[in-house]
């Protein structure tokens, strides 16, 4: 089976600061993964060099077929890699809907519209000519969410989806995402809220100073388990 997202060795920079080191991991099409760790291990840097905001200087990454050799925003929307980032992001002068049209730039169709959104989150319905930073924190990851499925991925990749939010949110969060990932799309989950990982994930992955050190299913491990490569 070929993966959706496949890194191999990859050692990523941000300027002279080595962050991630010898980074292996790989999403199948369909699998709900998650991505755990401290604060400061390189969770968040995965994304970024996906995206080419940290800078790819060893080791391979692969998004199905391709080969990323200068990785972008752009070709990963365009290989199906579509983004909730941590703080959401939302684009202060753009209204709800304007927001979500952002999302279907990438012209790739599929089972999310506009209108699906709608259904998955009618608050943003109701809410549709608002700015959007003019909504709740929860109210703007749904959003966030939203904007994401709009360009149809295969893989979303969550970072941080439940930083700052009341617990019935993220409840609401985890009944969306398990929604989503019917629908066949591949869920990366990088998260501290253990909670959320064992409502949502099926395998995770640890990290620990720029690299994967433990990985498995999460139904054969405790969250308390799991809660310790989250602790300071």
């Amino acid at each position: 089976m070929t993966a959706l997202l496949q890194f191999d060795k990859v050692d990523a920079f941000y300027g002279a600061a080595h962050i991630l080191h010898g980074l292996t991991l790989h999403v199948n099409a369909g699998e709900r993964v998650a991505l755990i760790g401290r604060n400061g291990v390189g969770k968040s840097t995965l994304v970024n060099t996906i995206l080419g905001l940290a800078s790819l200087r060893g080791g391979s990454i692969r998004l199905g077929e391709c080969t990323l050799t200068r990785p972008r925003t752009y070709i990963a929307a365009q290989h199906g890699i579509s983004v909730v980032p941590q703080g959401r992001r939302i684009v202060a002068n753009l209204t709800v809907q304007e927001n979500l049209r952002l999302g279907a730039a990438t012209g790739r169709k599929g089972h999310w519209t506009q209108a699906e959104v709608y259904k998955l989150f009618p608050i943003l319905q109701e809410r549709a000519d608002t700015p959007g930073t003019a909504l709740s924190g929860g109210q703007q990851q749904m959003l966030a969410v939203g904007r994401a499925l709009m360009a149809n991925p295969t893989l979303l990749l969550l970072d941080e989806p439940s930083e700052g939010l009341a617990p019935v949110v993220i409840d609401h969060l985890a009944v969306i995402f398990d929604h989503v990932a019917a629908q066949g799309t591949a869920l990366l989950l990088i998260e501290q809220n253990m909670s959320l990982v064992v409502r949502v994930a099926e395998r995770y992955c640890a990290m620990a100073k720029g690299a994967v050190v433990a990985e498995g299913l999460v139904r054969a491990h405790g969250i308390g388990e799991l809660h310790r490569h989250v602790m300071v």
